[in-house]
């Protein structure tokens, strides 16, 4: 005797029961990172149409929008005197706070990579001016610069070093290089980590296989450390030049671009601009925004940041 079981009848596949599973096939991670995109949309994307289209209008300082102005908050701004010399001073800005926190990053993640007393002291030590905000750091040196009660002038005096208290902000020719030495110094800390994490991948073998081959301690760095480092190098140049260009913090703190725009990068100048025609500052914004993504472009290019090494 045969004994046949029938299933039930929630259990036989009913018609068009694939089409649920196809429809989750199509939508594929969409569901998950949905939410993801629409934090971009809305914090990313619609900034920035805001900005195209502020750069457009005809707005009162007291933020009414008195009608189109088209192009000319762009003709206003390439028309301005100081632009010329605050794209100079941009280009020098970024080009030496990255290059100095690069150097020093490399120096500082390779004695962090070392064993020796106080190693991780001096790590915790290193995360103090990332960890501290930036404008609180530059209000403190701007106070330390003070003329009349900077402790600076104060220490150089009285060991004879300078002859009186000295302005040090306020004069562009001093003012530069401390707002450098600032700024060098709250990105330390994140570069310093980034370049430490790509030393502490380079496998041991490799360095036992060179040392075993001969290969001395300075053809070892720039043979094997050096490239296999270059990722870790890239994404730190990168994120550098992004937050260097756009660094507004360090030099509004000390000296709020002044005197006149004499210390201002491209950042500043568009802060400085809102005070007087918001839709010149949007169409400096633009600008801004324009010249930072040609920037990355460039430099991913020239540094063939997913191509093979020839």
């Amino acid at each position: 005797m045969t004994l046949t079981t029938r299933a039930p009848a929630d259990a036989r596949p009913r018609r068009g029961a694939p089409a649920r599973p196809r429809r989750a096939r199509t939508l594929g991670p969409l569901p998950w990172i949905a939410p993801a995109v629409l934090l971009i949309l809305c914090v990313v994307l619609w900034p920035v149409y805001e900005m195209v289209h502020t750069s457009f209008l005809r707005i009162s300082t007291s933020g009414f929008v008195r009608g189109s102005a088209g192009l000319d908050k762009y003709r206003k701004l390439f028309g301005e005197a100081g632009l010329g010399q605050v794209l100079l001073s941009t280009a020098l800005w970024t080009l030496a706070v990255v290059g100095l926190t690069m150097l020093l990053s490399l120096g500082l993640a390779q004695l962090f990579n070392q064993q020796f007393p106080g190693r991780r002291f001096t790590r915790w030590a290193l995360i103090a001016p990332w960890a501290a905000s930036v404008l609180m750091t530059a209000i403190g040196f701007k106070w330390m610069l003070n003329q009349t009660a900077g402790v600076l002038n104060t220490v150089m005096t009285d060991l004879g070093l300078i002859d009186g208290p000295q302005d040090w902000l306020g004069d562009p020719a001093t003012a530069w290089p401390w707002m450098v030495f600032v700024a060098v110094f709250v990105s330390l800390p994140f570069t310093t980590y980034t370049l430490l994490a790509g030393l502490q991948t380079v496998p041991g073998e490799v360095y036992e296989a060179a040392r075993v081959d001969g290969a001395s301690p300075a053809q070892t760095y720039l043979r094997i450390t050096l490239p296999l480092l270059r990722p870790a190098f890239l994404v730190g140049v990168v994120i550098n030049l992004i937050n260097v260009f756009n660094s507004f913090p360090v030099i509004w703190g000390m000296t709020q671009g002044g005197p006149g725009s004499d210390t201002a990068t491209t950042t500043v100048f568009m802060y400085q601009l809102k005070s007087t025609d918001i839709g010149e500052s949007a169409a400096m914004s633009v600008v801004n925004f324009a010249l930072v993504v040609l920037l990355v472009l460039v430099f991913l290019k020239v540094s063939r940041w997913n191509g093979e090494e020839s």
